[in-house]
């Protein structure tokens, strides 16, 4: 079997970064869960890079974007039976697991808020980010997300909702549009 920190798929799929490797590693993360994080990491990656092409000045912390998208499941160390099946345990340990590992509480939530958006709580851009790359990695569309990642952006953007919407979504569509590759790639795992 390929190892899933290295094998570059049939597509450029970029690497995790540092500390999320040494970490994964270290805890012997299963390679299932190696590769979904690296997915997850690439698509807001991706999105990041877009949304700042099209739109400059919009603020975000690209560095917690990234940071959430490349640890938000690394809870399923410890919970592997949700690598499989619903479950929520791997969100508040990991939270706990990171910070445990010495990374700063700002950056470990994402492990525990990377799915808030569904259940209507309270949400910066960022935490929307992360639960659009979680989501759209495999091609899946929320429209119920993607209203949620618009307004966001419309907190710090100046702009037509109909404008801002029409783009994203002409981002969304160009990434959700290798759903299938994607989800071939992590089964080989």
């Amino acid at each position: 079997m390929s190892d899933p920190f290295c094998d570059d798929a049939d597509f450029d799929l970029t690497r995790l970064p540092g500390y999320a490797t040494r970490l994964l590693v270290e805890i012997t993360a299963p390679a299932r869960l190696v590769a979904h994080l690296r997915l997850v990491h690439d698509v807001a990656f991706r999105l990041i890079d877009a949304l700042s092409q099209v739109w400059p000045d919009l603020q975000m912390d690209r560095e917690a974007v990234l940071f959430g998208a490349a640890m938000h499941d690394v809870g399923k160390a410890l919970h592997p039976d949700e690598l499989y099946q619903p479950g929520a345990k791997h969100e508040i340990d990991g939270r706990r697991l990171l910070v445990a590992h010495g990374f700063e509480d700002r950056l470990a939530r994402f492990a525990e808020t990377h799915a808030i958006w569904k259940h209507g709580g309270d949400c910066t851009l960022e935490d929307l980010l992360v639960g659009f790359a979680d989501t759209s990695w495999k091609g899946k569309r929320s429209e119920m997300l993607e209203d949620m990642v618009c307004s966001g952006m419309l907190t710090r953007i100046a702009g037509e909702r109909w404008e801002v919407f029409a783009r994203l979504d002409a981002i969304v569509e160009k990434i959700a549009d290798r759903g299938d590759q994607r989800l071939a790639w992590q089964s080989r795992y």
